[in-house]
């Protein structure tokens, strides 16, 4: 999936309770997307309509993890965080990583 040439949008209220339940605010969820290693996967357990993914990537010294849909040519993010799970899975992609 190309994500270099598209905008993002999110829902304000859904960012507000993410920064309060996860910490991230979605502007810094957007640069997930900016790393070239990032990891594209679809969200499997989602099956209600729209298809959703997540992007793997590093900020800073960390691995983000952010739920996202596409709708158009917009990235809408739906929630973000610093979970293990993404960390493991971006580090399985790239092995090699500084």
């Amino acid at each position: 999936m190309d994500t270099s040439e598209r905008e993002f949008e999110w829902d304000m209220a859904k960012e507000a309770v993410n920064v309060i339940k996860h910490g991230v605010d979605f502007s810094t969820a957007q640069l997930a997307f900016a790393d070239p290693r990032r990891v594209i996967a679809e969200d499997l357990s989602h099956r209600r309509g729209e298809d959703r993914f997540y992007c793997l990537g590093r900020v800073g010294d960390r691995i983000l993890t952010v739920r996202f849909t596409v709708r158009g040519h917009r990235i809408r993010i739906l929630g973000a965080g610093y979970w293990r799970k993404g960390r493991t899975g971006y580090e399985k992609t790239n092995p090699i990583h500084e």
